[in-house]
Formats: structure tokens, C-alpha cells, sequence
């Protein structure tokens, strides 16, 4: 029997609210306490959970299956790999990896419960549980000793974190020598036309859906709009490597609306 320990819900509050109590961040387009956030997006992930997978189809029109793909052909992965999948979500990631790759050893882990319990769920569902272990957990506060894996995966988490710096640099205490760091995350179209398109899709055919197929709008109101704040390809690697990665370098589809970075620790 899998079984799924839940966290003490104050302990990971707790991790993400020391020393930012004055700070500011954004939650979508609002200003808001860098202590609120975690909470704020904890709601909008609990409200989607059920959903998550019918509405990730919808939005994307299933493309969201062939990038997460790219990601596991792109990541190289060896035999024995031990793995951490942030913000592994209901476990598309992890399900790849572990049907390709039996042998490696798959930490699927969110910080929100009611997605890790979805994930978690489906592992055991659709059998890919076998080399699949469990961790409710703060991206920002790996509870792992240095040097713990040989791949880190983030898979459209990372811009939802409260503090990106923090996260990328325990993923980085976190990553073997050598060991790679892969996020798949939404990032700037490089077309300005398909750009314009893609916006008006975001702010006037997401929130309805939501509302269709979720009964929340609001919810997808925020996730286009944490697009919006998420920093562009070069941006982003460039705080990538300011956390302390020797190297990194990306990967557009579909035009830049996603983007992979990949980036090797020393």
C-alpha cells in the first residue's frame, strides 16, 4: 500500500513565511505580502485539483502531453537516476520517466495536498507507482541533504514559487555534480502578432472555460496572469545562473509560449 503523509500545514507555512513578513510579491497582477502568497496559491491549486487534468487539456489543447515529452527526451536520463519532480502535480512527469525508465527512483513531490493526493492516486491507477515515492514539501525548503539527485524536473511550478532565487538555489544544493535541473514552464512568444493572439486567448477564453469545466474562473484568471509575471527565457536564465548554475540554455515551443531550461550544476 502507498501511502501518503501529510504535512503539518503550519510547519510548511512557517518555512515560507520567516523573514518575509514585510516583503512584497506579486500573486498575479495583485501586490501582496510575500507571506500570503503561498497560501493564496494553495487555494487556487486545492479549487483546481480535480480538474487539473481535463482543464490542462482544454487550455492547450492537449500539446501540454508532447511538451512534457520533449522534456523527458531532452533530460537524458540514466538507468539509475534518483529524481525529484517539483510541483509534480498529478504526476505526467513522473509517470513518463517511470514507464521508460523502471529502474529510477522517482520523488514526486508538491506543496500543495490535495495535487500530491491526486498524483498519488493516479500513480497507484495507472500503475507507475512501483518506483515512485511521495513528498509533501516546499520547493523553496528542500528537506534533502546536498547533493541528493541526479535530476531535478519542475514542470509549470516554478512561477508560482514566492522566492525563484531561493528555490533554484536549493535545487542546486540539492543536484549531484553534474547533475542537471530542467524546468518546463509558459515564457514570452517571440512572434508580437501571435503574441497579441495569445493574450486575448489567455484573459478571454481561460477564465471561461474555468468557469465551463471547473465551475472557477477565477482561479484561471490568476494562472494567466502568474504567465504574465513569470520572467522571459532570458530572464529566467539568467537568474538561473546567478543561483549558482555553470551553465544553462533553453528551448522554445510553439513560438516561445513554453519554454525548456536546462541547466548543469558544477
Amino acid at each position: 500500500m502507498v501511502k501518503l503523509i501529510k504535512a503539518d500545514t503550519i510547519t510548511l507555512l512557517n518555512l515560507e513565511i520567516m523573514g518575509n513578513m514585510n516583503k512584497k510579491t506579486h500573486f498575479g497582477y495583485r501586490e501582496v505580502d510575500e507571506a500570503k502568497k503561498s497560501k493564496y496559491v494553495g487555494d487556487v491549486f486545492t479549487s483546481v485539483a480535480k480538474n487539473y487534468d481535463i482543464m490542462n487539456d482544454a487550455m492547450s489543447f492537449g500539446m501540454h502531453r508532447l511538451w512534457k515529452k520533449i522534456l523527458v527526451e531532452l533530460a537524458a536520463i540514466g538507468e539509475k537516476d534518483i529524481i525529484l519532480d517539483i510541483a509534480s502535480g498529478t504526476g505526467d512527469i513522473s509517470k513518463l520517466i517511470s514507464q521508460e525508465y523502471p529502474s529510477t527512483n522517482i520523488y514526486m513531490s508538491d506543496i500543495n495536498y490535495d495535487m500530491l493526493n491526486e498524483g498519488r492516486n493516479r500513480a497507484i491507477d495507472e500503475a507507475f507507482d512501483s518506483n515512485c515515492s511521495f513528498c509533501q514539501l516546499s520547493g523553496e525548503n528542500l528537506p534533502f541533504k546536498d547533493r541528493s539527485f541526479d535530476l531535478i524536473t519542475v514542470g509549470f511550478g516554478l512561477r508560482n514559487f514566492t522566492d525563484k532565487e531561493k528555490g533554484l538555489s536549493e535545487m542546486r544544493r540539492c543536484l549531484s555534480k553534474k547533475g542537471k535541473l530542467m524546468v518546463l514552464e509558459f515564457s514570452k512568444p517571440i512572434n508580437p502578432v501571435f503574441s497579441k493572439i495569445y493574450d486575448w486567448y489567455s484573459f478571454n477564453i481561460l477564465p471561461k472555460l474555468g468557469s465551463i469545466l471547473a465551475n472557477d474562473s477565477e482561479s484561471y484568471q490568476y494562472l494567466a496572469e502568474s504567465i504574465r509575471m513569470h520572467p522571459d527565457q532570458e530572464s529566467l536564465k539568467k537568474i538561473i545562473i546567478e543561483s549558482g548554475f555553470n551553465e544553462c540554455k533553453f528551448y522554445n515551443l510553439l513560438n516561445g509560449i513554453v519554454a525548456i531550461h536546462i541547466a548543469y550544476n558544477d
